[in-house]
C-alpha cells in the first residue's frame, strides 16, 4: 500500500520505519530536510522537503494515488489542514491526524478526520498502571471510542462459556490465548484455567465489564 507521512519527528520516523518494514511504499514529507536524519540508512522510502499542507507538495508525494496519510507534525493546525486536504480534496481512503490538544478531537471527528491524541491516551494508560487494574488496555480505536483489553480469566469464569461475558453491541471476546497459542473463540467455547481473554469493549461500558468480570 502507498502511505504518506507528514512530519519526520520521532513519531513520524518510527511510523515510517514500521510501515516500510511491513512492505508498504512510504513517502515522508517534512519542511526541515535535516529531520530526515531520524530515518537512518535502512529506510527504503522517499523523502520530500516541503510544507505538508501545500497542494503541490502533496501531489509530488503521490497523494492522488495514496492509500493512507498520517499527519504527525508538532502542530495540531498543520496536521488537521493536511488531513482535511487529503481526505476532502484527494479522497485518500485512510487519513489520521495527531493531536496534542485532546479537546479538539471531537471537533475534527465531526469533520470526518480520524485523530490520535497521545496526551489523552497517555493519561488514561498511566492512570490504569497506577491503579493496578487487572483489565489491561492494549489499544484504543476510534479516538478512544473502543478499547481492546486483555484479562487473565478469573477463577469464577473457568468452565463458563464465552457467551456469558458477551454483551451485544458493547462487549465481545475477540480472542483467547491458551498454552502459548491464540485462537478466535465461538460463543460456545469455554474458558479454562490460565486463559488470557482479549475483549473489544465500548469505552462507555468499561465499568460494566469490570463489574461483570469482578475486577478492580
Amino acid at each position: 500500500m502507498r502511505q504518506i507521512i507528514i512530519g519526520c519527528g520521532r513519531m513520524g520516523a518510527g511510523l515510517a520505519h514500521t510501515l516500510d518494514q511491513r512492505g508498504h511504499t512510504v513517502t515522508v514529507v517534512d519542511r526541515d530536510p535535516g529531520a530526515f536524519a531520524h530515518l537512518g540508512p535502512g529506510f527504503k522510502g522517499r523523502t520530500i522537503a516541503g510544507v505538508g499542507f501545500d497542494r503541490d507538495i502533496l501531489v509530488q508525494a503521490g497523494v492522488e494515488r495514496a492509500d493512507g496519510l498520517a499527519a504527525v507534525t508538532a502542530s495540531d493546525e498543520t496536521n488537521v489542514v493536511a488531513a482535511r486536504l487529503a481526505r476532502l480534496m484527494f479522497r485518500v481512503p485512510r487519513v489520521v491526524a495527531r493531536l496534542y490538544d485532546p479537546r479538539k478531537a471531537e471537533i475534527y471527528r465531526r469533520l470526518g478526520i480520524q485523530t490520535i491524541s497521545t496526551t489523552a491516551w497517555g493519561i488514561q494508560r498511566i492512570a490504569e498502571l497506577l491503579g493496578y487494574s487487572q483489565l489491561d488496555s492494549i489499544v484504543s480505536l476510534g479516538s478512544g471510542a473502543v478499547d481492546i483489553v486483555e484479562i487473565a480469566v478469573p477463577h469464577m469464569l473457568v468452565g463458563r462459556p464465552v457467551s456469558d461475558v458477551t454483551i451485544s453491541g458493547e462487549v465481545q471476546v475477540v480472542a483467547i490465548s491458551r498454552g502459548g497459542s491464540t485462537f478466535l473463540p465461538t460463543l460456545g467455547a469455554h474458558f479454562q484455567e490460565g486463559d488470557i481473554a482479549h475483549l473489544s469493549v465500548l469505552a462507555a461500558s468499561v465499568e460494566r465489564v469490570k463489574a461483570l468480570l469482578m475486577v478492580q
